[in-house]
């Protein structure tokens, strides 16, 4: 798979965001090596406090609206320029999806280094492959950029913005 092609899919929706003033995550959802849905960040414009509608949660639910009829869904891969968070990674192991592959790292809110071992069967049991940091430096340059705007008011002060900044 080409890992570099789908990210930059995922990249243009986190620019779309961006332009919209949301917090710039995308993310594309693979499979048979074609993009078959799609979804970005909504709800933070203005510091809105909307929590729910992730990238990967969207991009889910766009998923699911289709009703496509895919017999082995660890087939399906998600590509997300930010580390998913656990409400999204728990999302996303519950959907059977195989793979995430992510390009920045989620300092402050990352899910995927959680140990599924530990956790109940129905998380514990689930085989995933993770794969970080493709075209990472792209998405952190678009996360600086959104973190430098004074108009942009969500997660500012946090351990991301600061880690972010830093870098």
């Amino acid at each position: 798979m080409n890992y570099e092609y789908f990210m930059e899919k995922a990249l243009v929706l986190a620019e779309n965001a961006l332009s919209q003033g949301e917090f710039p995550v995308g993310c594309v959802i693979v499979y048979n090596d074609e993009v078959i849905v799609d979804g970005f960040r909504e709800g933070t414009v203005d510091g809105g406090d909307n929590e729910i509608d992730h990238a990967e949660i969207v991009a889910l639910r766009h998923l699911y609206e289709l009703d496509l009829n895919i017999d082995d869904k660890n087939k399906i891969s998600i590509f997300s320029t930010l580390e998913p968070c656990l409400m999204c990674y728990g999302a996303i192991l519950l959907s059977g999806i195989g793979e995430i592959v992510y390009a920045y790292e989620d300092v402050m809110g990352g899910g995927t280094g959680c140990n599924l071992k530990v956790l109940s069967p129905l998380y514990a049991e689930h085989q995933i492959t993770i794969m970080p940091d493709i075209l990472r430096d792209k998405s952190l340059r678009i996360f600086k950029y959104f973190f430098s705007t004074p108009d942009n008011n969500y997660w500012r002060g946090s351990l991301l913005e600061k880690y972010t900044l830093g870098q």
